[in-house]
């Protein structure tokens, strides 16, 4: 494969022209760029959402909230895509896994994908403009957390807390936009994503480590080094643990105790993957958290479910 040219233009041999800026190739690359055909990282954006919002409404919540915090997610997500890959449109290249990424490859210019995050943005400002003030308030935070975290792998070995901090975000934005106030089980349940984005973004930086160190990228699999499962263990085991004590907190019973039995299993799955530190199976583990998060989800689901009343 030939590299992108200077400044992440398009690579010797890779036109550009003809494409027009709505033609439909030009929206298969936007939509690659945003990661559309790849859903795992907003579905472990939506997971803690959807925790917070049925804790905090004690069930289902409003409709209207629940489809803004859903749309706000796929929009967040793809917009935390394109400003990643903008960040790191010199890295990907060198990167096997990310080499074929739109800005990587020069089949998107780095204005056209400024742009495009700005348009995204704008599109999250409108979702969240239906919200409370609280909310709004949390969303402006939540623009600084998707803004920063791309850079922080070139100046810190702990990249994946700001992200468990920029994924769990909806969560106290959830409790804010239902209750008007984010309680300390919110916060606890922030604490919580923090804790798991830390072990299933390790397993992803884990199959990238060869890669981050030729190129000079940080990441807690570099950190963590030959240590690297017993701190994935670690994390998930307190992960499990805050939840339990969310759960105690608030009275939860079998569904509950159920959902986090299968969120365990999944967790002994994952430490059988990344078991020999082979690529791709560290990628596997990574993608089975997003049953992890539906586990934890189901069990909150299934607990107000059996605690509400029944209609005659």
């Amino acid at each position: 494969m030939r590299p992108p040219g200077p400044e992440g233009g398009a690579a010797p041999g890779r036109s550009l022209a003809g494409t027009g800026p709505c033609g439909a190739s030009r929206i298969r690359e936007y939509a690659r760029l945003m990661r559309l055909h790849r859903p795992i990282g907003a579905l472990l954006l939506l997971w803690p959402t959807l925790w917070a919002l049925w804790i905090a409404a004690e069930g289902p919540p409003p409709p209207a909230i629940l489809v803004v915090f859903v749309l706000g997610v796929w929009v967040m997500r793809s917009a935390g895509c394109v400003i990643n890959d903008y960040a790191d449109r010199h890295l990907d290249p060198q990167v096997e896994r990310t080499r074929d990424r739109p800005l990587a490859l020069g089949t998107v210019r780095p204005g056209e994908a400024l742009v495009l995050f700005a348009v995204l943005m704008l599109v999250a400002l409108g979702l969240v403009l239906t919200l409370n003030r609280q909310t709004i308030g949390l969303a402006a935070a939540a623009t600084v957390l998707a803004v920063v975290y791309p850079f922080l792998k070139r100046v810190t070995h702990l990249p994946q807390v700001w992200l468990g901090v920029a994924f769990g975000w909806g969560i106290p934005m959830g409790f804010a936009a239902v209750t008007g106030t984010v309680p300390p089980v919110g916060w606890a349940l922030l604490l919580a994503n923090v804790l798991w984005a830390v072990a299933y973004d390790t397993m992803y930086a884990m199959a990238d480590r060869p890669d981050d160190l030729r190129a000079g990228s940080r990441s807690t699999a570099i950190l963590f080094g030959s240590a690297d499962r017993v701190m994935v263990g670690t994390f998930q085991v307190a992960t499990l643990a805050v939840l339990a004590a969310i759960g105690w907190r608030l009275d939860f019973g079998l569904p509950w105790i159920t959902g986090l039995g299968a969120a365990v299993c999944f967790g002994l799955y994952q430490q059988h993957l990344i078991r020999e530190r082979d690529r791709r199976d560290c990628f596997r583990a990574f993608m089975n958290n997003n049953w992890l998060g539906g586990a934890i989800f189901l069990g909150i689901a299934a607990e107000y479910a059996m605690r509400a009343p029944w209609s005659p």
